[in-house]
């Protein structure tokens, strides 16, 4: 019973690489659209959306036990018009259901199945089922909806009712100033949830969040708080020791299943990997650690070997699976191992914790990570540094070789705006450290080819290219993570025609997801198609909400173009929130940041003269966290009128006041202290 349709359905048109893994299954499928919503209605037949992603594992284990069952697709056939759903080129109806799941169950993921009514309420849902269980809940509420109408339709109201009300935020009175008690109060909660031994939170499944870890270290840094920078570093370093880190590509799993960073849940994600090379990069930067500089320079080069288009975008994940197994392609047992290091093999053994019974449940098998010191490796094998350094470095080069004729995982190949922006930011932000201009032209390239090729007659932008096509009119975190982006390439090399960019966006961010009622943008767009429901997003989850970026971009362009509009906005959006923060700070880590930046000030550097690339340069040895950077030899920007000079001067401003000029980064550091 088991086995795919020889005749495609209808989603073997679509540009999902998630929806074509579908598009032999003998459940009739459709995309979201005019055709499958209009014959819901007219057929007065309930709906079944079916959400998840290419690299999601227990999406294709319900695929494999249910989808591709003909007893399973006979009855979602006869009861439903089923809908699959890419949650990552459709994160909006994503987002609607999600809700509806967390409201009827108290717990969401993918696979999310939510059956709704033919206008697309929903009435019953949840994540992953059995192939018996799932045929009793279609039978059961296809039977329902036969039999009691009146009773589903009254569910469907008080269901859709709490998603409108959810996540309403209100206008609140701006405070006058945030204070280090405001720190002191989101921070001092989040303490007790360092995991002492092996970084983290102490919970498990263990997730990186990018962000919560930025907000830490800069806010550590800036308050000199022992208790707080040493767990980031200990988190930064343990992560990439273990196995959620690809010891021999490079680039970041999804998330470990257990407390010590070992066994990762194997998908790998280009938001996580662009959001990690960032808090890497900074963190080295702040601590001159050479293991932080190894992850980000490894992580970026497995981006460009496994990650890049042809066009210069980035793709968006690999799968956990391959040849059906979760992690296959990653792990090793002791006799491979061997054969392919030979003389090498006890060392590069005792390096990566590989041993003969495996260090993983699966028999026999290992996932290299690390759990002995160099030091302890060097007197046990009686070599020096340098000579375990070469041997790792040679050892790496076969492995990935060995690696490389395995099945690898399937790879999604949609090229998504949010995401590419996170990693030209990350970009921006090694070449701004490492002073790389091979990264720096790799993100210019892909920021132009966005710009290009994804921006719509409007001024708006689409979500999503694959296959030479634009498509999904864009989201609010296409924006923001754009408009972020074109910021970080504007400090990076002073061209303005970045800064330029950044602004239409966010102009064209005010004019389309303002909502009159709330301080916050919608996700959606006022030229999306309208759902059932117009939402924000606010909580800072593993990629920040999309309004908290946007205020921090607001903050930013206001101070660039002396826009006081853009400022008033970012601080009603931080007020409006901040009574939340210091409830929950590891969710609202990207607003934490905007607090931090108010208690501590932004500087604004103004570097002017014809060697600005060298005192650039020469200040990016420097951890200043709160800053913004502008300068050249002329420009149009108001903080830098009147500064024009071929004689190289810096500026320190703040609050609208700037210091007299100096000639030195030495001068200028004085400013900041």
């Amino acid at each position: 019973m088991s086995n795919t349709h020889s005749e495609p359905n209808s989603l073997i048109n679509a540009s999902s690489p998630y929806l074509l893994q579908h598009a032999y299954n003998p459940v009739h499928w459709y995309e979201w659209g005019a055709e499958a919503l209009e014959k819901a209605k007219a057929e007065n037949k309930l709906i079944l959306v079916s959400i998840g992603y290419s690299a999601c594992h227990w999406c294709h284990v319900m695929e494999r036990e249910s989808f591709e069952n003909h007893e399973v697709a006979e009855v979602m056939n006869q009861h439903y018009i089923c809908i699959k759903v890419d949650r990552e080129e459709r994160p909006d109806i994503d987002q609607i259901y999600m809700y509806a799941i967390q409201l009827m169950t108290g717990s969401g993921g993918w696979p999310l199945n939510c059956i709704c009514l033919p206008d697309q309420r929903p009435i019953y849902g949840g994540t992953y089922f059995r192939k018996n269980d799932w045929i009793n809940i279609l039978e059961n509420v296809a039977g329902l909806w036969a039999n009691e109408p009146d009773k589903a339709i009254q569910y469907a109201e008080r269901l859709t009712s709490g998603i409108r009300d959810s996540e309403k935020i209100i206008p609140s009175v701006k405070k006058e100033g945030y204070t280090h008690e405001d720190l002191s109060e989101i921070v001092e909660p989040w303490k007790r949830h360092f995991d002492i031994s092996y970084g983290g939170y102490n919970r498990a499944p263990k997730f990186p969040l990018p962000n919560n870890w930025v907000f830490l270290l800069r806010y550590g840094f800036l308050k000199d708080d022992e208790s707080v920078f040493t767990p980031v570093c200990q988190t930064l370093e343990e992560m990439s020791r273990g196995g959620i880190y690809d010891q021999i590509a490079g680039g970041f799993a999804r998330y470990s299943v257990d407390d010590k960073w070992h066994v990762p849940h194997f998908e790998k994600m280009l938001y996580d990997n662009a959001q990690l090379i960032s808090l890497y990069i900074e963190a080295y930067q702040c601590t001159k650690f050479d293991s932080f500089k190894q992850t980000a320079i490894e992580s970026i080069d497995w981006v460009f070997s496994e990650m890049t288009s042809p066009d210069g975008l980035f793709y968006s994940a690999l799968d956990a699976d391959s040849e059906g197994v979760e992690g296959k392609f990653y792990v090793w047992n002791k006799r491979e191992f061997d054969e392919v290091l030979g003389a090498d093999a006890p060392l590069i053994g005792d390096y990566y914790n590989v041993t003969e019974d495996g260090n993983w449940e699966e028999e026999q098998t290992n996932i290299l990570r690390k759990t002995v010191q160099d030091d302890a490796l060097i007197a046990k094998h009686d070599i020096d540094a340098a000579i375990l350094f070469d041997k790792v470095q040679f050892a790496k080069t076969k492995l990935l070789e060995a690696r490389s004729r395995r099945v690898r995982p399937g790879l999604d190949d949609k090229c998504l705006t949010a995401w590419n922006a996170m990693m030209i930011k990350a970009l921006a932000d090694a070449d701004a450290v490492l002073n790389n201009g091979v990264y720096r032209e790799k993100a210019s390239a892909a920021a132009l080819f966005i710009l290009n090729n994804l921006k719509a007659e409007n001024g708006g932008l689409y979500r999503n290219y694959k296959n030479g096509k634009a498509s999904i009119t864009a989201f609010l975190d296409d924006y923001a993570f754009m408009i972020e982006a074109l910021i970080a390439l504007y400090e990076g090399d002073f061209d303005e025609k970045w800064l330029i960019e950044a602004k239409n966006l966010a102009d064209y961010v005010i004019a389309n997801f303002t909502d009159s009622d709330s301080p916050m943008f919608f996700y959606t767009s006022a030229e999306s198609e309208g759902l059932i429901a117009r939402k924000h997003e606010i909580m800072d989850n593993v990629i920040p909400a999309s309004n908290s970026v946007m205020a921090q971009n607001l903050r930013k362009l206001g101070l660039f173009y002396d826009l006081d509009d853009y400022t008033a906005k970012a601080s009603e959006m931080l007020a409006s929130v901040q009574s939340k923060i210091q409830n929950y700070g590891s969710a609202y880590s990207n607003w934490s940041i905007q607090i931090l930046n108010e208690v501590y000030g932004i500087n604004e550097i103004a570097i002017m003269g014809l060697e600005t690339d060298l005192v650039k340069l020469e200040l990016s040895n420097h951890y200043i966290p709160n800053k913004i950077t502008l300068g050249g030899t002329k420009s149009n920007l108001p903080l830098l009128k009147g500064k024009e000079s071929n004689e190289t001067k810096v500026y320190i401003c703040r609050n609208k006041v700037c210091q007299l000029p100096v000639n030195t980064v030495e001068e200028a550091l004085e400013y900041l202290q």
